[in-house]
């Protein structure tokens, strides 16, 4: 089962970009904008992590599914993605809440 939560992870960041694609709710709308927000949001929770991992709040524990890669001592590979999809999620719900409504009769 190794690799199984990377597999999770881009299946589920493949659907955001479809999502936002599809509604145009992020990166659709500006590229630019949007990767400015993707790279802040990822780098402040990287640094909570890091901080968190410091103070021993955080750990990478025994994962199975994990690949076994690790960028920093308790922080495996699969994080930064994760965090990419926390923050995606959030900004394409964002996105479709802030989104223009369509009155029809």
């Amino acid at each position: 089962m190794t690799g199984l939560y990377l597999a999770a992870l881009l299946v589920s960041l493949t659907g955001m970009a479809v999502l936002d694609a599809r509604f145009r709710l992020f990166f659709a709308r500006a590229p630019l904008r949007a990767g400015i927000v993707m790279a802040v949001g990822i780098a402040f929770f990287l640094v909570w992590d890091v901080v968190g991992i410091g103070a021993g709040v955080f750990f990478r524990g025994d994962g199975d599914l994990l690949i076994g890669v690790q960028l920093a001592p308790e922080l495996p590979l699969e994080e930064p993605l994760f965090l990419a999809l926390l923050v995606y999620s959030t900004m394409n719900l964002y996105g479709w809440f802030a989104r223009p409504r369509v009155e029809r009769p």
